[in-house]
């Protein structure tokens, strides 16, 4: 292990990890345009964000950017219903499509002599989808069974989904970005057509072009093709819920029979990435590792899993990527004859046995090579880096934050971690849910 870590680092260290080439443009519509040269392949990546998501739905109407998401594959003024894909795949490419709680966005990676092809289509179905009652007939049932599939049919899911629910009081993050259930089975062709004529415009749109490309030819196609579309005047000011002073800590036991082997979670309210702010999230991102990376060097993988054996599974996560507060978790399976009140008594006292001790420097220089390491490796992966800029720019961070990124998380302190996790670690703001097959297990 001692030589790996050393080979480790001396590779990265001969490594220059400099900030990728990246030309930003805004078009006279309002359209952002992000441009990432990478010329050692004839790929390039094309993606099309929106400042929307699940996040920002209507009260009553859970699910409607992720349904909308799926009607853009059917057809425009000019595109029969799958003929987009069918394109794309006849092109040699591949597309796809994905909603989170802050953004949507549609994506296709082909040769790069395909881009001008790519922007054609894409553009034509921001401003000109035809959908009709029937499209919207099918496509609710296909939501509706990929909700089954990956929630109604899993324990795991939908525990997480009460959890999630409980922990954002106000906030729409506690609603599933798939929508509940009931209110997804009503979602109709003029909610759609709603959310797609408010949201789905240029000056809500970012532009993220890839691969083997000059900056100057994209912007050439991009107001060709994007910068005709009129911007949309109506767009509203991106305003959230935001959450109340939590004043109790909340505890759930879900009880399901499908539940295989009982386990407990802990949600904190987290900060997120901010612009030019974004110190208090690399820290998180310290602490997360610290105390929950991998089993063999965490606080809880070393307390739980081996001197103990109170667990067999033990974890810690955090991801910043969020337009508002995010969450910090714990996760802990106990060891069989081990309850779950024990296990959490036992995840408890590592947490404050964290906060009494010094945290040893070479587990910090340590995991400062691990991340100075998959920066340099990421460099590597065009698709990656068109979605880091992609959701940055969706979740109101600037280019220069996204290249800042990688050296302020080598410059957080102990004291740093220390400070943010005092913060965060509030019982008053957090979620302790059980998961057990039968009330017998929740003990």
């Amino acid at each position: 292990m001692k030589r790996l870590l050393a080979s480790l680092t001396m590779l990265v260290t001969a490594t220059t990890a400099s900030a990728e080439e990246v030309t930003t443009y805004t078009l006279d519509n309002g359209m952002e345009v992000v441009v990432i040269e990478d010329h050692r392949a004839p790929v390039v990546v094309h993606m099309v964000w929106y400042k929307v998501g699940s996040a920002d739905e209507p009260v009553g109407a859970s699910g409607v950017a992720h349904f909308l998401e799926h009607l853009l594959f059917k057809g425009t003024d000019v595109l029969a219903p799958g003929e987009f894909s069918a394109t794309v795949a006849a092109n040699g490419g591949s597309d796809n499509a994905f909603t989170s709680y802050d953004y949507t966005a549609y994506f296709q990676r082909v040769a790069a002599d395909r881009l001008e092809l790519m922007m054609q289509m894409e553009s034509n179905r921001m401003n000109n989808l035809r959908i009709t009652e029937a499209d919207v007939e099918t496509e609710r049932q296909v939501i509706l069974e990929e909700r089954n599939q990956r929630t109604e049919n899993s324990p795991n899911a939908l525990a997480r989904e009460q959890f999630a629910a409980a922990l954002y009081q106000n906030h729409r993050y506690g609603v599933p970005i798939i929508g509940w259930k009931h209110e997804m089975e009503d979602l109709s062709l003029q909610d759609a057509l709603d959310f797609y004529d408010l949201y789905y415009a240029p000056n809500n749109a970012v532009l993220v072009v890839a691969g083997d490309v000059e900056p100057d030819a994209v912007l050439a196609l991009a107001e060709q093709y994007y910068g005709v579309i009129p911007a949309e005047d109506q767009l509203p000011v991106r305003e959230r819920p935001s959450e109340p002073p939590q004043r109790a800590e909340r505890r759930i036991t879900y009880v399901d029979p499908r539940v295989s082997q009982p386990f407990l979670i802990r949600n904190y309210l987290a900060p997120e990435r901010d612009p030019g702010a974004q110190e208090e999230a690399a820290a998180l991102v310290y602490l997360a590792e610290l105390l929950g990376g991998s089993p063999f060097s965490s606080d809880l993988g070393q307390a739980l899993q081996f001197d103990s054996q109170t667990a067999i599974y033990t974890n810690a996560s955090y991801s910043g990527s969020s337009l508002d507060t995010t969450v910090f978790s714990f996760a802990v399976v106990p060891s069989e004859d081990v309850t779950l009140s024990e296990a959490e008594a036992a995840m408890d006292q590592v947490i404050a046995d964290f906060m009494d001790s010094e945290i040893d420097p070479a587990r910090m220089d340590s995991i400062r090579t691990q991340l100075r390491a998959s920066e340099v490796y990421a460099l590597d992966d065009v698709s990656g880096l068109a979605r880091r800029y992609g959701a940055a720019l969706t979740q109101s961070l600037t280019v220069d934050d996204v290249q800042a990124w990688p050296q302020i998380l080598q410059e957080v302190t102990a004291e740093e971690i220390k400070a943010v996790a005092a913060k965060v670690f509030n019982r008053d703001q957090s979620v302790t849910g059980w998961v057990v097959s039968e009330e017998a297990e929740a003990m």
